[in-house]
């Protein structure tokens, strides 16, 4: 997930590229022209890695807002738009930089030749008419503008991001520039009037990185406040949980009433329902316990409340739970082990009951389903045989389902009378997740040259995905700062990747990439691992 602050390699970027102006002003020589080249990579190089931590970021918000869209729905489309003004006016500077190089080419210069790159002219013609605007340079002040306002506009509904809303403010100014000796300057003329073409290009791409430190900031920020809301007693539910779905007339209703945080260190002050104060000896852990008659045929509810006591306030928690008297049992419970849902490539478990009927008068149907489980306990995998025990197995997924995105469960319960009752469950079929990319199935910040050179690239799905399913790296690309790309086979560095990093400097970023995995034990395609990126020590 994106940091909520710039890294020290940021900060040393932005150091350096001030100290690479004062060189400008004293001297125009090759070495300094040459200087802003290589700034211009380091920061281009720091842009993709921010842009893949933000795109992490917005891949596991997307799956939060699919799967608990009533918290979380909302935050992702704050996000989107927060990507939206971003992508904009990146895009924008993107599009100044390219038109640059461009111009560049057509006089036979490359835009590795920074040296080359020592002219004035286009930006100068591009933004200027003698010292009135042109239409670009008015556009470029606008584009700036409505980044900023935009930006200022989010961060002032919210007082956490007030900071963020200040540093926007300050570092997409475009009011008059105060030199250190003369009058105030436009801030077109201050930053790019007679500048080199490669100075100008590294001032556009440093741009850059702060809207997507800033992007990052913001994104992080939003995420933190939603989740110190989500930890308030304010926002917990009051859950009621019956021992079984359903009671037959003439029985007591017994079951329990916990919180949506199951904390055992919590316990209510007060607890009433259905008008009734509950006993002391109903107080447990982390949950209440209920028990009275559970009344006539038809569905029945209970009302109440939870009371605590918060920062000195009281807290009221409110209970709204309904239940069903039935005279007979009429619905299957299925319950999935490990999710709501089903992963192709994997063994999916599952307990199936029907309420009021005995295990062995209950049978489940669908393609791929079987009896028994496979589970792992102390690292060992066992498999369970109980009757409830069974196993989706979607490892090589059955014909039947190909295609599909859905798989109904079919549980058939024959009644004490000898009468058959039928329930169907539908549950989607899932992919398995995009895979993390590794190294030795860590994820450090730096690396040595001799660690890296005996190490192995690796990947997994993460913590979130419960299934043990062990992936193998079959190949990556690696990207060494200064020394180029190198195609791997396997889950090892190449001769000649390691031959790169003997000859890379101290402190060069290192990206690896591409990295295909196939899951082992199944048949089923997983995408390319997310790459993984370090610094060399």
């Amino acid at each position: 997930m994106a940091g909520s602050k710039e890294t020290p390699r940021q900060k040393m970027i932005n150091m350096m590229y001030l100290i690479f102006i004062a060189m400008l002003a004293l001297n125009m020589s090759k070495e300094v022209l040459t200087a802003f080249g290589s700034m211009t990579e380091e920061l281009s190089e720091t842009n993709l890695e921010l842009q893949d931590r933000n795109d992490q970021f917005m891949q596991g918000l997307e799956e939060k807002a699919e799967e608990q869209a009533a918290k979380y729905l909302d935050l992702k489309l704050k996000a989107d738009s927060i990507r939206e003004i971003s992508g904009k006016f990146y895009n924008y500077l993107e599009t100044l930089k390219e038109g640059a190089y461009a111009d560049a080419e057509r006089s036979n210069i490359k835009r590795t030749a920074y040296e080359k790159l020592d002219k004035t002219v286009y930006f100068d013609q591009l933004f200027f008419d003698g010292v009135a605007l042109k239409e670009e340079g008015q556009r470029f002040l606008d584009e700036m503008n409505t980044y900023r306002d935009e930006f200022s506009r989010i961060a002032s509904n919210d007082p956490k991001l007030a900071s963020i809303g200040e540093e926007v403010a300050s570092k997409f100014s475009t009011e008059k520039v105060q030199p250190v000796q003369g009058k105030p300057l436009e801030y077109l003329d201050y930053h790019f009037k007679g500048f080199p073409l490669i100075a100008s290009i590294t001032k556009m791409t440093l741009l850059q990185s702060s809207i997507k430190n800033i992007e990052a900031q913001l994104l992080s920020t939003m995420l933190e406040g939603k989740l110190k809301i989500e930890a308030s007693l304010t926002n917990f539910d009051a859950i009621v949980i019956p021992d079984k779905n359903a009671f037959f007339a003439g029985e007591n209703f017994t079951g329990r009433i916990i919180l949506g945080k199951n904390d055992k260190t919590l316990k209510a002050d007060k607890v009433i329902i259905n008008g009734v104060e509950l006993g002391e000896e109903s107080m447990q852990e982390g949950q209440t316990l209920v028990k009275f008659p559970a009344g006539r045929i038809g569905e029945r509810e209970i009302e109440g409340e939870f009371q605590f006591m918060e920062e000195g306030e009281l807290i009221t928690i409110p209970v709204n739970s309904k239940y069903a008297v039935v005279p007979k049992p009429n619905n299957a419970t299925i319950s999935a082990d490990k999710m709501n849902v089903v992963y192709r490539g994997v063994s999916n478990p599952f307990t199936i009951s029907f309420a009021g009927i005995a295990a062995n008068k209950v049978s489940a149907k669908t393609p791929g389903l079987k009896k028994g489980k496979t589970v792992t306990e102390k690292g060992r995998k066992k498999t369970l045989n109980g009757p409830s025990d069974y196993e989706l197995d979607l490892t090589q997924l059955p014909k039947e389902l190909r295609g599909k995105t859905r798989v109904d469960i079919v549980v058939t319960g024959e009644l004490p009378s000898g009468e058959r009752v039928v329930s169907k469950v539908p549950f989607r079929i899932k992919p398995l997740p995009t895979p993390f990319g590794s190294l030795d199935k860590r994820n450090p910040e730096t690396v040595t040259k001799s660690e890296l050179k005996t190490s192995t690239v690796t990947a997994t799905f993460g913590q979130d995905f419960d299934f043990d399913l062990p992936l193998r790296v079959q190949g990556f690309k690696i990207t060494i700062e200064g020394e180029g790309s190198y195609l791997c086979e396997g889950s090892e560095l190449s001769g000649p990747a390691k031959r790169a990093i003997d000859r890379a400097r101290r402190n060069s970023l290192v990206r690896v990439s591409e990295i295909r995995t196939r899951a082992l034990g199944s048949s089923t395609e997983v995408n390319n691992a997310l790459p993984a990126s370090f610094t060399l020590m």
